[in-house]
């Protein structure tokens, strides 16, 4: 038995069903590489869902965390720490300034903040939110009644609230959608759970203006988008837009758990005394670690990697000319491979076996996000391993086609 297959089987043994047993089991990580249980090295392509921002044991987080959790691990929300007072200092002056922050443990965490900032803020006379089809936006109640899944949402209503879901990126159709009795619109500015989907061009500009003229609150969820992913600081930024209210998490922590809402102008104080909290939102070896996770950012350039690496792997991936590609979407290091057929779960199958880890995102598309860290030769290993791997992945697939 391999040392993965037994931490498989007491997996399987001690915890819930909910994610079905991991195909791969990883001991450590170094850069861009990982190493499971058995000793097989991958490059690392999607960065625990584009979280590890910096890759694996980058010494300025390792030194970062080290360092505060010698001095100081935890205060609640009774206390405040200097940490936090910085990191949101930070995150305001990157927005444009006239922001105040919330922080709390995760993305869907601050879509909660951002829910209840919204109902605070909209009234008593506006009784309902609209959201996209196919977003995703958590999965606690109040985000997953936010989250455009049925699969994953339908089985755990109702929630409390008036949810209305528009088709993404259709303008007219929320134009029809929001009123003046509209709370707040919940977007994302591409779509990452649903296959880095993207929107026309404007289509923020147009939310924009749709919650100017009714009056309800503009919130844009960049959980997955936000801290360099696309290239800048925050996607909006490259869009040209503002919201009301943000969302962030995931790589701002670079594999440590927060997570932020951001209000804008009114919206940062809309929040009044005891309306939220949390005892572990910014907690001071997580903002350590954001704090460090903005610094490398800077220091090594990694917007203008994201922006470059990011286009090189568009570039090679659509050179190869394989039948089983149709498109490549995405910016910067987001993106998804479109596929001609069901087979990203074959994909992402053989990528492994090959030393690769991408993520099946959808039946038919793979996503990848590599830490904002990976070089241009480690990009070029895996666009050059991604023929063998498709065609291998095509072959499995007609087998198991003939078979049946």
């Amino acid at each position: 038995m391999s040392a993965t297959t037994e931490l498989q089987d007491r997996f399987a043994a001690v915890l819930m069903p909910n994610y079905g047993t991991p195909p791969v089991a990883l001991a450590r990580g170094e850069g861009r590489y990982v190493w499971d249980v058995d000793g097989n090295r991958y490059l690392d392509l999607i960065a625990g869902i584009a979280v590890s921002a910096l890759g694996h044991g980058h010494p300025a987080l390792v030194e970062a965390v080290t360092r505060q959790a010698g001095l100081l691990a935890h205060t609640s929300n009774l206390f405040l720490h200097e940490g936090e007072v910085r990191l949101a200092e930070r995150l305001v002056a990157l927005l444009g300034g006239d922001a105040r922050v919330f922080f709390a443990n995760s993305g869907t965490e601050a879509n909660e903040a951002a829910l209840k900032l919204v109902r605070r803020a909209a009234g008593p006379d506006r009784d309902y939110v609209v959201s996209t089809v196919a977003g995703f936006h958590g999965r606690t109640t109040g985000a997953l009644a936010l989250t455009g899944k049925p699969a994953i949402r339908d089985p755990f209503g109702p929630f409390g609230l008036d949810v209305r879901f528009v088709p993404y990126g259709d303008g007219a159709a929320l134009r029809a959608a929001v009123t003046d009795r509209c709370q707040g619109v919940f977007v994302e500015p591409t779509q990452g759970e649903a296959g880095i989907v993207t929107p026309p061009e404007g289509y923020l500009t147009e939310v924009r203006e749709i919650c100017d003229a009714t009056g309800a609150v503009f919130v844009l969820d960049e959980i997955q988008s936000g801290v360099g992913r696309t290239g800048h600081w925050f996607a909006h930024q490259g869009a040209g837009v503002r919201p009301d209210v943000l969302t962030l998490a995931k790589g701002l922590g670079g594999g440590l758990p927060i997570g932020a809402c951001v209000g804008f102008g009114p919206f940062g104080g809309a929040f009044r005394k005891g309306d939220h909290g949390s005892t572990f939102g910014g907690n001071p070896v997580a903002v350590a670690a954001a704090l460090a996770v903005l610094d490398v950012i800077e220091e090594e350039k990694l917007l203008d990697n994201a922006a470059a690496q990011g286009d090189l792997l568009a570039g090679q991936v659509r050179e190869i000319g394989s039948s089983l590609v149709t498109a490549v979407r995405g910016a910067g290091l987001w993106r998804a491979v479109q596929l001609a057929a069901p087979v990203a779960a074959d994909v992402q199958a053989v990528a492994a076996a090959h030393g690769f880890l991408v993520n099946a995102v959808a039946p038919d598309t793979v996503r990848i996000a590599p830490p904002l860290t990976i070089t241009r030769d480690e990009v070029l290993e895996f666009t050059g391993a991604l023929p063998t791997i498709l065609a291998e992945a095509a072959d499995a697939t007609d087998s198991i086609t003939k078979g049946a």
